[in-house]
Order: C-alpha cells, then sequence, then structure tokens
C-alpha cells in the first residue's frame, strides 16, 4: 500500500506552484498576447468585411463573394489561433508532467534512504539491548561463588579437551 506523507504532499504542491508561476510569467502572456492579435485581426478582417458589405450593396454579387473571404478567412485565422493553443497547452502539461515525475522520483529516493536509516537505527538499537540483556545474565550467573566455580572448572575441562 502506498503511503503519501505530508512533506511529499507539501513539496509536490511547491513544485507545481512552483512550474505554473513560471509558466503564468514567461509562457501565458506571450500565448495570451498572441491570441490577443489574432483576435483583433479577426476583428480587423470582419470589420473590414461589413464595411466593404455596406459599401457593395449596390453591387449583390461582388458583397457575396467578399463575405465568403472573410468568412473562410476568419475561420482560417480562428483554427491557427485554436492550433496554436492546443500546442502550447499540451507542451505546457508534457512539461509539468515531467517536472512531477522527477519530483515523485526524488520523493521515492528520499522515502527509501529514511526507511534505511530507520532500519540501521533499529539494528543498533536491537544490539544494544543485546549487549545489556547479555550482561544482566552474566552478572546473575557470576553473583553465586558456586556457579562461579562451576563455570571455571567447565571451562579448563574444555581448554584441556581442545
Amino acid at each position: 500500500m502506498l503511503s503519501v506523507s505530508i512533506g511529499t504532499i507539501i513539496w509536490t504542491s511547491i513544485a507545481f506552484l512552483t512550474v505554473l508561476f513560471i509558466l503564468g510569467k514567461f509562457a501565458w502572456k506571450p500565448i495570451l498576447k498572441a491570441i490577443q492579435e489574432r483576435e483583433e485581426s479577426i476583428e480587423l478582417a470582419l470589420r473590414a468585411a461589413e464595411n466593404a458589405k455596406k459599401e457593395m450593396e449596390n453591387l449583390q454579387s461582388s458583397n457575396e463573394k467578399l463575405l465568403n473571404e472573410a468568412r473562410i478567412e476568419r475561420d482560417k485565422i480562428l483554427k491557427e489561433a485554436r492550433e496554436a493553443k492546443e500546442l502550447v497547452i499540451s507542451t505546457a502539461k508534457g512539461k509539468a508532467s515531467e517536472e512531477a515525475e522527477k519530483i515523485i522520483a526524488m520523493a521515492r529516493e528520499s522515502i527509501h534512504n529514511e526507511k534505511m536509516a530507520a532500519v540501521t537505527e533499529l539494528k543498533n538499537q536491537v544490539a544494544v539491548l543485546s549487549i545489556e540483556i547479555a550482561e544482566k545474565i552474566l552478572k546473575q550467573q557470576l553473583s553465586d561463588e558456586d556457579k562461579q566455580k562451576k563455570i571455571i572448572d567447565n571451562l579448563v575441562k574444555d581448554v584441556n579437551l581442545n
């Protein structure tokens, strides 16, 4: 089961906000400016078409031709603007995904390192506890003089046998 810590959430949020800030500072303004310029050019084209329509009301056939051309141009400009917008958005999403993956990888590595440190600390504590238990058992075994003599005798026999 995957558990997420508060620190991971905070660092992920900070990284996401940093990416969002960078995109807002450097990417969105040029995009919005380009879209606004496109809209202005579209509006200018539409105004020109309307003026031409008013001037050409007497010439019905020419008027229809100009309106069709203006509509085609408007559609073309809108299509190009949409394509540019989609391209910029997909690029930004791709970069954000890459950053998120990097942050997740760093978080996993950090979790692994912390886990290894905890395991090492636990091993050290078990070793200290084992030594303390052995020390208490030895003190208890060596507290009685008869037990000390038996241990010495057993050790001497073992030495003689070896």
